[in-house]
This record gives structure tokens, sequence and C-alpha cells, in this order.
């Protein structure tokens, strides 16, 4: 029982550092915009990723199985579930990721970081046409989470006014529940790292197309981003998503999404002490009620007759 705690309690910080390091990648985002354009930002970011996992799929291959896994490993193109999940979850998470980039152009980090965590209440919503019922707790949710972004929205003494960047992270935010439902429908079928792996190499092409039809390729410009694009390549999208894999083994699916929530906490936090971004008292409200909804989204459903026992 003992080693059984210990196990979830690692687990659990291991969620809680991929949170931070989501949450404060929003400043490196941030501050890469000032360099180079959202696509080629993407582009870049999702090439380092891809190169960093590398490295850890292969030696999780031969940890695993020795020779047969690393004999799997070099027939990744043989592997049609792998190539179908990676291309997948690429394009799902090259919209997310490449809207949420725009937004940045015309919000701050913090009020980005809540807005993005719309997708935890999203996730339940949108797996209602999977057949899967939320509970009342989660339209609840749904309710408090629009009230929120309601007052992320505005400034201080205006009415509804949402702006371009807010409505783009919003849309960023159904491009990732749908990149959680399509990793849930591909990750027991495949490797999780490889399927990483796999997916930024995808969104890094799709990202990088759309690079060179819209912005062009600026070599200083990417030499000038160099921090924030290793931050956000190497330890955003490899650190952070091995993270996730890693430390949702074994856990709870409700606690395990609650503990990445937190990554709109750090984003409000880095924001303000990085980039002095401070959030006003509404927008400071509107926070309060999104995370709540985050919360609320998550609990399991009452049983029926839970007590009459």
């Amino acid at each position: 029982m003992g080693q059984n705690k210990e196990k979830s309690s690692a687990r659990s910080l291991l969620l809680v550092l991929a949170a931070f390091i989501w949450g404060t990648a929003f400043v490196a985002q941030s501050m890469g915009m000032d360099h180079v354009g959202p696509c080629l930002f993407n582009a870049a970011r999702s090439f380092v990723g891809s190169l960093a996992l590398l490295p850890v799929a292969w030696f999780t291959s031969r940890r695993r199985g020795g020779q047969a896994n690393l004999g799997k490993a070099k027939c990744w193109l043989q592997n049609k579930a792998l190539l179908a999940g990676g291309c997948a979850c690429g394009v799902m998470l090259a919209g997310g990721s490449l809207l949420q980039q725009m937004g940045l152009t015309s919000t701050t980090a913090g009020k980005a970081g809540f807005l993005t965590s719309l997708y935890i209440v999203l996730v339940p919503v949108l797996g209602v046409f999977l057949g899967r019922r939320p509970g009342l707790q989660v339209w609840l949710g749904v309710l408090v989470a629009l009230a929120g972004a309601y007052c992320l929205s505005g400034g201080e003494g205006e009415g509804f006014s949402m702006a371009a960047g807010d409505l783009l992270v919003i849309c960023s935010a159904v491009f990732f529940s749908l990149h959680i439902l399509v990793i849930d429908h591909f990750s027991p079928q495949v490797d999780g790292i490889q399927l990483s792996c796999v997916q930024f190499f995808v969104t890094g092409l799709i990202s990088l197309a759309l690079a060179l039809v819209f912005e062009g390729l600026d070599w200083r410009a990417l030499l000038a981003a160099w921090g924030p694009l290793l931050y956000t390549g190497v330890l955003s999208s490899g650190v952070a998503y091995t993270l996730q894999i890693v430390g949702q083994k074994g856990t709870n699916p409700t606690v395990a999404s609650l503990l990445m929530s937190l990554e709109s906490v750090f984003a409000a936090v880095s924001g303000w002490v990085l980039l002095g971004e401070p959030l006003s008292p509404r927008e400071l409200v509107g926070c309060g009620l999104v995370f709540t909804a985050v919360i609320l989204a998550q609990l399991p459903p009452r049983a029926k007759g839970a007590g009459a026992q």
C-alpha cells in the first residue's frame, strides 16, 4: 500500500510539473512572437519537440523489450495505427497550437492560459457525440465557464467585447479538446512517446507549409527567437508531453485532468511576474470562474442511490 501511494504521489508531481511547463510556456510563446510569425514559430517548436523525443522513444523501446521493440521502432512507417494516430493527432494539435499562437498576438499570456483551459470543459461535452453522457455538473461547468469567458473578454467597465485574440484562443481550445479525444482513441494501440514524436512532426509540416505561404522563411528571425523556441520545443513539447504520458499511467483520469488544469494558474502567474501583465479584478473573477468550471467538469457523477446504502 505504501509503495502504491508513493508511486501515485510521484505521478501527481510529474503532472503538476508538466502543467507548470505548459503554463510558463505561454510567456515563451508571447516572447517568441516578437521575432517570428505564429506559423513559423509553431513549425520550429514542433520540429524541435519531435527531434527531442526521438532519443527518448529509442531508449524506452530498448528498455521495454530489447531487440524486439527496437525493431518496431525502426519500422514506424509500417505501423498503420501509429501513422494514422500520429497524423490525426498532428492535425488537431496543429489547429490548436496555431490558433493559440495567433491569439497571443492580441491577448495576454494569462488570459490565453485560462481560455485554453476551456478544453477540459469541452472534452466531456464533445464526448456526447461518442456516446458518453456527461452529468449535470458538466453542464453546470459549461455555464460557469461561459460566465468566466465573459468576464475575461472585457476590460474594466466594459460590456461584452470579445477581442480577436480571445476568440482565436477559444477556438484553439476546441481543437485541443478534439486532440485529447483522438489521443484517447489511439494511445491504447501504440507507444505513447512514438505517437507524440509523430504528431509533432506532422504539426511541424503543416505549420511550415502555412509559414511558407503566409510568412516566408526568415532564418535570422528564428535565430533571434532561439530561447523561446528551445523552451517551447524541448520542454513544453518534448519533456512536458513525456511527463504527461508517464504521469497518467495508473492515475485516475479525473485527478490527472485536474492536476494538468493548473496550467492556467501557472500561465496567469508567469504572465504577471515575467511580462508585467497584471489581471484586473474583473479578469481575476473570470479566471476564478473558469477554474471552478474546470473542477466541476472533472467531478465524478454521483451514483444513483448511493445515499441509500
